[in-house]
C-alpha cells in the first residue's frame, strides 16, 4: 500500500483491508511511522514514540473491529503500562515517570484491535486551549504551521489532520476534544458524563467534567470507537443508561426533523470573529435545507458566572496535580510553568465552602440547559470565537507574568481573587473558546463538525450541544452533515 492510498481511507476501511488479507497490520504501522517521521519535525505532535512495542503488537494476533489500525494516545491520562506518562510537565519528564498499567480506556482500545505506537503532545496538565508546553515545545497546525492546532489534544489533532493516523486519543475537560477538532478540520465528539472510563486510577475526573474519546477524520470512526469504549467499569460512581443501539448503526439513516437553536454571540461578552459568525450562519442554512427547524436562541443563564465556577474546579484540580507531582518527583517550582503555579495557588486559596457552593451552582446551570433542551434538541454555536491563534499569541503577557510572580512570592492569592482581576484574566484567556465549557459543567455530549474553512485557509468548526444521553442523535446528525457537505478528502498540503 502507498501512503496516498492509506491517507484516503478511514480506520473502518483500513480494518476491512486487514481483515480481508489485502494488507497487514505491520504494513499499516510502517506507513504511519514513516508519515510521522516525515511531518513531526514541522508539527511536533508526537513526543513519545513507542515504535518497538507497536511492531511487536502488530506482529502478533489481533482481533476486534479495528484490528490492525495504527493509533496514537494523548500524553494525558490514557496511560500505556510501562510507557512514559508526562502530562506536559517538566518535572515528570525529568523524572522519566512511567505509567504502571494500562488505563481501562487503553485496554478497551487494544481489545478493539488498534496498534498504539506513540503518545502526543499536550499543554501542562491539559490546562490550556493551545498546545505549547515548556516541556516539549509548541505543536503546530498542519493547515498553517504558524498557528496552533488548539488544545489540549493538539498533538493528536495535528497528526490526524496530517494523515499520520485516522484517529487519535483525546480528552475534554473544557473543550479539549472539540477545540483542536475545530482548529484542524476534524470531527470531535465529547461524550456525556460517565460514558467512557477513567479507571483504574480514577472513577471520574473533576466531578465528571472531563471525558475521554478521540479526534477523527470520519464520523463512523468516532462512532465505532465509542461503541468499543463506552460503558461502566469496576468502581463507576454512577451507571449511565447504555445506548439504545450501536452508535455506528445510527449513521445508517438521517435524523427526524430537529429543533435547533443557534447563537453567534460570545456568552462571556467577548469578540466573535466574522468567520465564526459566518460558519454558524452557513451551518444553520445547511441544517434548514436538510429539513430541520433552526432559530436563534440561547440557554438562559449567566455564562460568565458558569465559566468562573468551571474555572474554580480547574484551579483546584491543578493544585492537586501540582501537589501530586511534587510528591512523586521531589521537585520545586522549577518543575512547573508559571501559569500552572498561579492556577494551583488560586486553587489552594479557594476555601472548601466556596468550592462546594460553586459545585452546587452547577446544578442550576444543568437545570437551565435541561429546560432549554425541552424546547430545542440541539444548540449550535461556533466551536471557537476566533480563528486558531498564531503560535505564541496566547502566551501570558509580560506584565501579567510579573504580577503573578509577585502574587506567588507574597502569597496574595486570596486578596487578588476578591479584586475582580482573576475574572478579567479569565475573559482574556477564554476569548478564543467561550462556547465549550457549558457542556462540561452540565455533563452533556457535544461535538465539533468541520463545515467551514476561513479565507485564511484555516478550518473553523461549529459546535452542536445535545441533551443527556444524546450521543446517538449527535452521531446521526453528524452523519447527515458529512454526507451533505463531505470533508474527509479535504486535507492540508503538508
Amino acid at each position: 500500500m502507498r501512503f496516498d492510498e492509506y491517507r484516503n481511507l478511514d480506520g473502518v476501511a483500513l480494518a476491512k483491508l486487514v481483515a480481508d488479507g489485502e494488507v497487514t497490520a505491520a504494513e499499516l504501522l510502517e506507513l504511519a511511522i514513516a508519515r510521522a517521521e516525515a511531518v513531526n519535525p514541522a508539527l511536533n505532535g508526537l513526543i513519545i514514540p513507542l515504535y518497538d512495542q507497536a511492531r511487536e503488537q502488530a506482529a502478533g494476533a489481533l482481533s476486534g473491529p479495528l484490528a490492525g489500525v495504527p493509533m496514537l494516545t494523548k500524553d494525558l491520562f490514557q496511560e500505556i503500562g510501562g510507557a512514559p506518562n508526562y502530562q506536559g510537565n517538566k518535572a515528570l519528564k525529568r523524572a522519566g515517570h512511567k505509567a504502571p498499567v494500562d488505563s481501562e480506556l487503553v485496554r478497551r482500545w487494544k481489545a478493539a484491535g488498534v496498534v498504539l505506537f506513540g503518545r502526543t503532545n499536550t499543554p501542562e496538565f491539559g490546562a490550556k486551549g493551545i498546545t505549547e508546553p515548556e516541556a516539549f515545545g509548541a505543536t503546530r497546525n498542519p493547515w498553517n504551521t504558524d498557528h496552533t492546532p488548539g488544545g489540549s489534544s493538539g498533538g493528536s489533532a495535528a497528526l490526524v489532520a496530517a494523515g499520520v493516523v485516522p484517529f487519535a486519543g483525546a480528552n475534554d475537560g473544557g473543550g479539549s476534544i472539540r477545540i483542536p477538532a475545530g482548529c484542524c478540520g476534524l470531527f470531535g465528539l465529547k461524550p456525556g458524563r460517565g460514558r467512557t472510563p477513567w479507571g483504574p486510577n480514577f472513577s471520574e475526573a473533576m466531578h465528571g467534567i472531563s471525558m475521554n474519546h478521540v479526534v477523527t477524520r470520519s464520523v463512523r470512526d468516532s462512532a465505532l470507537l465509542l461503541d468499543a469504549t463506552q460503558g461502566e467499569e469496576v468502581g463507576s460512581l454512577f451507571r449511565i443508561a447504555p445506548p439504545e443501539r450501536s452508535y455506528l448503526s445510527e449513521l445508517e439513516s438521517d435524523p427526524k426533523p430537529l429543533r435547533i437553536a443557534f447563537s453567534t454571540t460570545s456568552p462571556i461578552g467577548t469578540e466573535v470573529d466574522p468567520e465564526a459568525v459566518a460558519a454558524v450562519e452557513d451551518a444553520a442554512r445547511l441544517l434548514e435545507s436538510l429539513g430541520h427547524k433552526v432559530e436563534q436562541a440561547s440557554p438562559k443563564m449567566d455564562m460568565l458566572a458558569m465559566s468562573m465556577d468551571w474555572l474554580s474546579m480547574w484551579f483546584a484540580n491543578c493544585a492537586a496535580s501540582v501537589d501530586w507531582v511534587r510528591e512523586e518527583t521531589g521537585c520545586g517550582n522549577d518543575g512547573f510553568e508559571l501559569d500552572t503555579l498561579a492556577m494551583a495557588a488560586f486553587g489552594h486559596a479557594t476555601s472548601a465552602p466556596d468550592y462546594v457552593r460553586g459545585y452546587q451552582r452547577w446544578q442550576g446551570y444543568s437545570r437551565a440547559l435541561a429546560e432549554f433542551h425541552q424546547q430545542y434538541d440541539l444548540w449550535l454555536t461556533p466551536t471557537l470565537a476566533l480563528q486558531p491563534a498564531r503560535i505564541g499569541a496566547s502566551e501570558t503577557p509580560a506584565w501579567q507574568q510579573r504580577m503573578l510572580k509577585v502574587i506567588l512570592k507574597v502569597g496574595a492569592e486570596k486578596l487578588v481573587m476578591k479584586t475582580g482581576l482573576v475574572e478579567q484574566m479569565v475573559k482574556e484567556n477564554l476569548k478564543y473558546v467561550p462556547f465549550t465549557q457549558l457542556a462540561n459543567v452540565t455533563g452533556v455530549p457535544a461535538m465539533s463538525v468541520p463545515l467551514h474553512w476561513c479565507e485564511s485557509g484555516l478550518p473553523l468548526g461549529v459546535q452542536l450541544v445535545g441533551d443527556h444521553g444524546s450521543e446517538g442523535l449527535l452521531f446521526k446528525l453528524a452523519g447527515q452533515l458529512e454526507r451533505a457537505r463531505p470533508w474527509f478528502n479535504r486535507m492540508p498540503d503538508l
